[in-house]
C-alpha cells in the first residue's frame, strides 16, 4: 500500500465543504501537491473581492494553489501538469462548482475521484444538500470515478449519514464533507493498488436536482408547515428563508414544529439585528 505522502494529487475545491474535506484528508496524512479553486469573486453589499474558502484554507497550509478562469485551455493543462514535474497521481473534486474537461481529466495516472453529498444516482447536480433537506428523508455521501457527464460515473462506495431530519443545511454540510473526507482517505489506497470494484450507477432510477435561486426562498406562512420548515433549514446559509410583512422582507432564520403549528424561533427583519420572533412581534404587528 503506497503511503500517503508519497502519492502527488491535486484537489479541485471551492466552498466550506471542500475545506472540510481536506482537513479530513490532512488528518489522515494526504497533503494535496495542488489546490485548484475558482477566482475572488465580490460578495455583500459593498462587493468585496473575497477569496473562495480553499485559496484561505491552502494560503494558511502552505500549499500551492492556482485560480484558473478557464479549464479547457491548453495553458490551463500545462499550468496544473508544472506543479508536478513528474506526473500526478490522482485528481480529488469536492464541491469545485465547475465542470472538469477531458484533457485534464486524463492528466493523473489514477484518473479522478469525486465526493457527491449524495445516495447516487439520487440528486445529481448542483445542489445536492439543499435538495434533500427539501425533499428527502435520509441522504449520504458517495464517491465516484468522474466520467464525462456530470455525477455520472461508476460509485466507488457511499455511505448513508446519521443525522436528525431535516437538518439545517449547514449542519448537513459539515457532516456529509467529513464522511466524504473518511471515506477517501479509505478508499484512495486500494483505489491506486487496484482492489475497489467499479460499481455502475442505476441510471434508471437517477433523480436530478437543479440550481437554488434567490426567489425560492420565500414561504407564505400559511402554507404547508413542513414545505416551510424545510425551506427554512435547507436555505439557512443561501439564500435564505423570508416572508414579507408590509413590503419589508424578514429571514427566518431559527424554527422547529410543535403541536402541528411551524413556531418561528429568530428572525431577522429587513434593516435590523436577528431577534426572537416574539420581539419581532411586540414591535411589527401583522
Amino acid at each position: 500500500m503506497k503511503n500517503p505522502k508519497d502519492i502527488i494529487w491535486a484537489f479541485f475545491g471551492t466552498s466550506e465543504f471542500s475545506v472540510i474535506v481536506l482537513d479530513q484528508l490532512k488528518a489522515r496524512g494526504f497533503i494535496p501537491t495542488l489546490v485548484v479553486t475558482v477566482e475572488d469573486k465580490p460578495k455583500g453589499r459593498k462587493l468585496v473581492l473575497t477569496p473562495p474558502p480553499t485559496k484561505v484554507w491552502a494560503e494558511k497550509e502552505g500549499i500551492k494553489y492556482v485560480q484558473l478562469k478557464i479549464l479547457r485551455k491548453e495553458e490551463s493543462v500545462e499550468i496544473i501538469k508544472s506543479y508536478a514535474k513528474s506526473g500526478f497521481d490522482l485528481f480529488i473534486v469536492a464541491s469545485y462548482g465547475k465542470i472538469i474537461p477531458q484533457n485534464i481529466l486524463d492528466i493523473p495516472k489514477y484518473h479522478c475521484l469525486n465526493v457527491h453529498p449524495s445516495l447516487l444516482p439520487k440528486l445529481r447536480g448542483p445542489s445536492p444538500l439543499e435538495s434533500a433537506i427539501l425533499k428527502e428523508n435520509e441522504t449520504g455521501v458517495t464517491i465516484i470515478k468522474v466520467g464525462a457527464e456530470m455525477d455520472q460515473g461508476p460509485i466507488l462506495t457511499q455511505e448513508k449519514i446519521d443525522i436528525e431530519w431535516p437538518p439545517y443545511f449547514e449542519d448537513l454540510e459539515k457532516t456529509s464533507a467529513k464522511v466524504g473526507g473518511r471515506l477517501l482517505a479509505e478508499l484512495i489506497p486500494d483505489w491506486i493498488d487496484g482492489k475497489i470494484k467499479e460499481v455502475e450507477q442505476v441510471h434508471n432510477q437517477t433523480t436530478v436536482c437543479v440550481k437554488i435561486e434567490k426567489r425560492d426562498g420565500e414561504i407564505n406562512l400559511n402554507g404547508d408547515l413542513e414545505i416551510n420548515l424545510r425551506k427554512i433549514r435547507a436555505f439557512h446559509q443561501w439564500p435564505t428563508a423570508y416572508f414579507f410583512n408590509k413590503s419589508k422582507r424578514v429571514i427566518v432564520k431559527r424554527a422547529h414544529i410543535k403541536e402541528n403549528k411551524l413556531i418561528l424561533d429568530r428572525v431577522l427583519p429587513e434593516g435590523r439585528k436577528e431577534m426572537s420572533y416574539e420581539d419581532y412581534l411586540r414591535g411589527h404587528a401583522k
